[in-house]
């Protein structure tokens, strides 16, 4: 129905007008400042009061929302404050980590060279040591061999030597004018 529909309707009205009371709730929280005598201003016999005390419950409650909002968004700015002071101390902590790593990484790589550089020290001295017994080795064998061999000499001169102590039967080639006599008595 259109409204000049409803003007054109016709009903028995009571004598006794029809009130709305002033807190009627679903006028204050879904609709508001809005007058329901304007609405049904067409039906006659019914009356609806002044909203004033709506107005004024809502503009306390206006306030209050207005205050509680206050609050929650300063509840929020100090929570994004200290999230970004948590974080930036997060930061802080991870970056002084990281120093403390990369200092330790240099320390190690340091140290890492000077053991290379001992173990390399140390390899040579080994491969020295080692060609030095090697040659030790060998002029200990040479020198047993030297040795052995001087026994064999000695003990060949030994009986060399008691040879030229016997008495020798050949004749003499520098002297030729020798007798056999003469050998013997020799």
């Amino acid at each position: 129905m259109v409204p000049s529909e409803i003007r054109g309707v016709h009903f028995l009205a009571p004598e006794n007008p029809f009130l709305v009371p002033p807190n009627f709730g679903l006028l204050q929280s879904d609709i508001p400042n809005i007058h329901m005598n304007t609405l049904l201003s067409n039906f006659p016999n019914c009356h609806f009061p002044p909203s004033g005390s709506c107005i004024s419950s809502n503009s306390t409650s206006d306030e209050a929302d207005e205050i509680h909002f206050n609050i929650i968004d300063e509840r929020k700015h100090r929570r994004m404050i200290s999230n970004r002071e948590s974080a930036r101390r997060s930061r802080m902590r991870k970056q002084k980590h990281l120093d403390e790593l990369w200092s330790q990484v240099v320390r190690l790589r340091t140290e890492n060279h000077n053991l290379i550089d001992k173990l390399n020290h140390m390899s040579e001295s080994h491969d020295r040591v080692l060609q030095e017994n090697t040659r030790l080795k060998e002029e200990a064998s040479d020198l047993r061999q030297m040795l052995a061999d001087m026994q064999i000499g000695t003990s060949f001169a030994c009986s060399i030597e008691q040879f030229h102590d016997l008495p020798c039967n050949k004749p003499d080639p520098s002297n030729q004018s020798i007798t056999p006599a003469d050998m013997i008595h020799e």
